[in-house]
């Protein structure tokens, strides 16, 4: 590698100073610490798992075992490496969004109430504890700064077993469509799941939530990017204009010249690139994610999936790091944080199944709308709950990104009015 591209790397990673001069409020006590480090510490535990088990299952495939498998383990090997060819008379349709007869104006508005109230409430909070999570120290007394929690892989984890819960529950509860997906399928997924997952909490520490916020709002960009030089695609002159009022927005945001208090993390390169992180694999899952529904399976089934793999990936790199125990020692040390990362997962969870019934009530830019005034609010949370400062061309900014956003719904909803609504399964494991 080029030494300049190696230069470039190492000033990303190393601790960044706040504007004005003064060190982070948290520096990293050893360079074993610093945020690359633990990602590629994190990598090589995946790694562990992902390519023995890649290679076994290249290896049953090239053998046959399908045809030539006998014993008690066969149905097991079956599921995880083949698959079953769902039957048509096992499929489970999904229920069209339709009114039935009895479905008043007023019913309407009350469930569209509940959803706009579920998934505002989940998220907003899931946000704010985020940010408590990973910028304010657990402890802190008059005569002791406190301690951070730092080990974002563990939160990760946390939120994953919960998930993995409720959506086991759900589909033992409800009948779900017979499933045909081989499971090592959704390791793909849930690896670059829990990379971008790690990426977000990781960022915080680095940049301050609304900058994550906009970034997230701001993916449309590399999408387009990407759509247009790997795949060749034409976009219509609104995606562009949107786009560009989008990428506008951000730049007068990051641009404009707030101060960050001293317990805010001032936007480093660090985050930036960790943000640049998470976008790319949350972009994989998505893609990912859309491959797998041509199995005809449901979002819970798909839900399960993913995060059965992320409880794997990150109880065994947990384990061979050792961190595991150091990070339910935390919890035992400050039943706080043990109270804000349950709370973390129960939103995370739930929240997901929020965004499943919307869709499935309301369509997706009934959905749309609902989470970009949640993005919105959100940020006005954080500035008021943390002390972020806005300047006025930030807060324009910032207006002109949600205005973009909104946008884009409109013209989307105008192009496909008059068309058959194709059913379509939601996004799953955004957060």
């Amino acid at each position: 590698m080029d030494a300049r591209w190696w230069a470039v790397v190492v000033l990303a990673a190393l601790p960044s100073l706040e504007a004005g001069g003064e060190s982070p409020e948290a520096p990293p006590q050893s360079w074993t610490q610093l945020w690359f480090f633990r990602f590629f510490l994190n990598a090589a535990g995946y790694a562990s798992f992902m390519v023995p088990g890649y290679l076994l299952v290249q290896y049953l495939r090239r053998k046959n075992y399908l045809e030539t498998g006998r014993g008690v383990c066969f149905p097991l090997v079956k599921a995880c490496v083949f698959g079953n060819e769902p039957k048509a008379s096992d499929e489970v349709p999904l229920p069209p969004r339709t009114e039935t007869a009895d479905t008043t104006p007023s019913w309407q508005v009350l469930k569209l109430v509940f959803c706009a109230s579920g998934l505002q409430v989940s998220y907003l909070t899931w946000g704010v504890l985020q940010e408590r999570v990973m910028t304010v120290s657990y402890g802190a007394t008059a005569t002791s700064p406190g301690e951070h929690f730092t080990d974002s892989q563990f939160l990760v984890l946390m939120n994953r077993v919960l998930a993995l819960i409720v959506a086991g529950l759900y589909c033992v509860l409800r009948k779900q469509p017979r499933h045909g997906a081989p499971m090592y399928r959704y390791s793909f997924a849930s690896l670059s799941n829990v990379l971008s997952s790690w990426c977000q909490y990781e960022a915080l520490k680095f940049v301050s939530f609304p900058t994550q916020v906009l970034a997230k709002a701001s993916k449309v960009i590399p999408v387009m990017m990407m759509g247009k030089l790997v795949s060749r695609r034409s976009y219509e002159h609104w995606e562009y204009l949107t786009a560009g009022l989008i990428s506008i927005g951000v730049s007068m945001f990051l641009l404009s010249s707030g101060p960050e208090p001293r317990s805010s993390p001032a936007t480093t390169l660090s985050g930036l690139v960790l943000l640049a992180g998470y976008i790319a694999f949350d972009s994989f899952t998505s893609n990912w994610q859309d491959a797998l529904f041509a199995y005809k399976m449901s979002s819970v089934q798909m839900m399960f999936g993913v995060n059965l793999f992320s409880c794997l990936f990150t109880v065994g790199s947990l384990l061979e790091q050792g961190a595991l125990l150091e990070g339910a020692r935390f919890m035992g040390r400050h039943s706080e944080f043990a109270l804000h990362a349950l709370l973390l997962s129960i939103c995370s969870a739930f929240g997901q199944l929020f965004i499943f019934y919307t869709i499935g009530q309301f369509g997706a830019a009934v959905f749309t709308i609902i989470m970009t005034l949640r993005q919105a609010i959100a940020i006005l949370l954080s500035c008021l709950l943390y002390g972020h400062t806005v300047t006025v061309v930030g807060g324009l900014g910032v207006a002109v990104v949600f205005t973009a956003l909104l946008l884009r719904v409109y013209a989307r909803g105008r192009k496909q009015r008059g068309k058959k609504a194709v059913p379509t399964e939601p996004p799953v494991q955004k957060v």
